[in-house]
């Protein structure tokens, strides 16, 4: 399987349930494939979830989901040590980390130490417990949200965690058509995954994985690459720009772009292509631009304006 039929075979299966976000679903594929994490950041309603559910789905994998809590502990989702009445030790009990695609709903609403428990998790592909290390299954990807709207009762996700995250994403609101499509559909199957067909494996996903970073990029694609996050450094507006971490993401996500689209090689494009949820989510503007309502993307927008695309022959 090459990554343009994984990316066209997950499009197809999942249009038999969601309507009108192939680019999202696009974004999606390209993270799978860097072994990166997902940040939802949109309304109630639009689809994150049933999203979520399809993609497992189409892929063959394993799905939990934890809805993020107030009162959650990080043994909820990591697992904990119990007493083995038979044997008369400690075993471990995996929590539902212990998946291959996640869904983490409503992650700012539990305290930073529960969200931290994520962070081993997102990085490492592993948990520690009690000193024991337990690694995860592959392919392992955290699909988490967040409502935008409602702050009260919510802890912000700290920078480091922000920074975990491969791209954020929103899914925007269906057009008239595409929300006519959408109770279409729903009188037909409702909220089943039953129209969603399989069209690939864990296994096939893994060895996806590991031909990304085989797809060439142009050292004059690497240096815009390198311009761009520098040059959310220095613009105006900004504290805190791109950590080379997001430069390493955003050349990532343009070689799985360029895969997915049937190419071995990366152009500007590519890049320019995942640039904004790539590098956005990782700006902390200054407070005069926030409250001017200045966005992140914005900022990102303006730069890819400002820094010269190459010429790659």
């Amino acid at each position: 399987m090459t990554g343009k039929e994984f990316a066209d075979g997950v499009i197809r299966s999942l249009s038999n349930i969601i309507v009108g976000k192939d680019e999202v679903i696009r974004m999606v594929c390209y993270t799978l494939l860097v072994g990166g994490h997902v940040l939802f950041e949109d309304n109630p309603g639009l689809g994150k979830t049933t999203l979520a559910k399809g993609f497992a789905a189409a892929l063959g994998c394993e799905f939990r989901r934890i809805q993020f809590t107030a009162d959650l502990l990080p043994a909820d989702i990591t697992g904990t040590f119990v007493l083995d009445g038979g044997g008369g030790g400690f075993r471990f009990v995996r929590g539902p980390v212990f998946t291959q695609i996640l869904l983490a709903d409503e992650i700012n609403r539990s305290p930073p130490k529960t969200q931290s428990a994520l962070l081993e998790a997102m990085q490492e592909r592993q948990v520690s417990v009690e000193n024991n290390t337990f690694e995860l299954p592959s392919p392992f990807m955290v699909l988490g949200t967040q409502n935008p709207i409602e702050y009260e009762g919510t802890y912000p996700l700290p920078e480091a965690q922000l920074d975990r995250f491969t791209v954020r994403l929103r899914m925007g609101y269906p057009s008239e058509e595409e929300e006519l499509g959408i109770l279409d559909l729903k009188e037909k199957v409702g909220d089943s995954l039953k129209g969603v067909e399989r069209v690939a494996d864990p296994e096939a996903v893994v060895r996806l994985q590991g031909s990304v970073d085989s797809v060439y990029a142009h050292p004059d694609v690497k240096r815009y690459v390198v311009r761009l996050a520098a040059a959310t450094r220095v613009v105006k507006g900004v504290d805190v720009g791109v950590s080379p971490r997001g430069t390493i993401h955003l050349l990532r996500m343009a070689k799985a772009r360029a895969s997915c689209l049937g190419r071995d090689y990366v152009t500007p494009e590519d890049v320019k292509g995942v640039a904004v949820p790539v590098l956005a989510h990782r700006l902390i503007l200054s407070p005069e631009y926030s409250i001017r309502g200045v966005t992140q993307e914005e900022v990102v927008e303006s730069v890819l304006k400002s820094v010269p695309v190459p010429k790659v022959d």
